[in-house]
């Protein structure tokens, strides 16, 4: 096996973020002999990213931390269009004001995980609107289409796994491999950006970036995906019942986010403990030996790992403590997931079921009375097994508060105003 120099190459392989490179070799031999600049594409869906671009928001941290130069391309222009990877049906298309408002929203996320700057390795953000949304169709299309085979293209994962699932795929989705080989080629000209990383399922697109920029600008360049990460049970990153597991506070609490990787599969914790946080590679194997009962301390250590560097030490302690309080010592720990309800609703009486997707421990009234049915709805740490209990005044402590559950590991308080 091949002996890497650069350290940037040697930490992908070592933590297990390499699934494919152009030309290893070659792209090793330039991160040995200078800054390079390579750069990952997010688009602005929604006002937050998850758990699910949390690889390679850590590939660019790790670039950055081995001496190159990070760029953060934010897609104003193609979120416009849609990527067509990985899903079943179009993308609902937004309007330039929410992708505008989803963009500012998500940029602060990349604050936590890079250092920005104007130094020769400070990581830079820019929006492919700027490009993008200037091109004459016409000249684009004479200029650049010449360079992509329909043949080829329709062998993509991206565009085979849709067409052979029988699923409608645009016109408009179809063009987005084009817009992002071009968005590479834009890079390399304006930023001398030598390398597209992404996830397994961006290959195809990456590729093509790659072969435009050859074939019009003569220029080498090279791309590096990750693996698609599914949990050891088969489950998809960043999914759990009760929804996403989003990197903005506002949209997950720090308790919360720390309770998901608390919560991590046995066979999970080693591979997430070198993709997820920065402990050594010894000391990940000392963790890794753990078994039985005491591998909950090697989750522990994930959990705050992971939760100090999205969300800051405090947060991380702060959430250890709650988890501490609710779960060894029976208390009700202050950094609970807590939600207003109306004193007079109690002292009128609300159903049980009802109670629990007020808390957002349930989505909707069935899946509450199914969560209640089958046993797993506690209040106040008391099982509840009828459908049409009703919680009153009655039940709040003397700090105020009634603390539902869900199962073992999900918790709430409603908090009388």
């Amino acid at each position: 096996m091949t002996e890497h120099k650069s350290d940037f190459i040697k930490t992908v392989v070592d933590r297990g973020y390499l699934h494919q490179c152009t030309d290893m070799d070659a792209l090793d031999k330039l991160a040995t002999d200078g800054i390079v600049s390579a750069y990952i594409g997010f688009d602005c869906t929604a006002s937050s990213l998850h758990v699910g671009s949390l690889l390679p928001i850590m590939m660019l941290r790790i670039l950055q931390q081995s001496g190159h130069k990070p760029i953060v391309l934010m897609g104003g222009g193609t979120t416009m269009v849609g990527d067509p990877s990985g899903k079943d049906e179009s993308r609902q298309l937004l309007n330039e004001e929410k992708i505008n408002a989803n963009m500012a929203s998500i940029k602060e996320v990349f604050s936590r995980f890079l250092k920005f700057g104007d130094g020769p390795t400070d990581a830079v953000m820019v929006n492919n609107s700027d490009w993008l949304k200037e091109l004459n169709y016409i000249e684009f299309l004479r200029d650049y289409g010449k360079h992509f085979s329909i043949n080829r293209m329709l062998s993509f994962d991206s565009v085979k796994l849709r067409l052979e699932r029988e699923q409608t795929l645009s016109f408009l989705e179809f063009n987005y491999m084009i817009l992002q080989a071009y968005d590479f080629l834009e890079l390399n000209r304006r930023s001398k950006c030598a390398l597209q990383m992404g996830g397994s399922d961006q290959w195809g697109n990456i590729v093509n970036g790659v072969e435009l920029t050859r074939r019009v600008d003569g220029k080498e360049t090279f791309g590096l995906t990750t693996p698609l990460l599914t949990t050891a049970s088969g489950a998809k990153m960043g999914k759990t019942a009760s929804g996403a597991v989003w990197l903005n506070a506002d949209m997950l609490s720090p308790y919360d986010y720390w309770q998901y990787w608390r919560n991590t599969e046995d066979g999970d914790v080693g591979r997430f403990l070198k993709l997820f946080t920065e402990l050594s590679i010894e000391e990940i194997a000392e963790l890794g030996k753990l078994e039985g009962a005491e591998i909950n301390e090697a989750k522990k250590k994930l959990a705050f790992e992971a939760t100090a560097m999205a969300h800051g030490i405090d947060a991380a302690n702060a959430a250890a403590e709650t988890a501490k309080k609710t779960f060894e010592e029976g208390k009700l720990g202050s950094d609970l997931p807590s939600f207003d309800i109306a004193k007079s609703d109690l002292d009128a009486g609300v159903q049980m079921f009802d109670a629990l997707c007020r808390a957002e421990l349930c989505t909707s009234n069935g899946e509450a009375k199914r969560l209640i049915k089958g046993g797993g709805a506690r209040l106040n740490d008391k099982q509840i097994t009828s459908e049409t209990e009703t919680i009153t005044s009655a039940d709040l402590n003397q700090d105020g508060v009634i603390k539902l559950s869900s199962g073992k590991k999900r918790h709430a308080l409603l908090r009388a105003v």
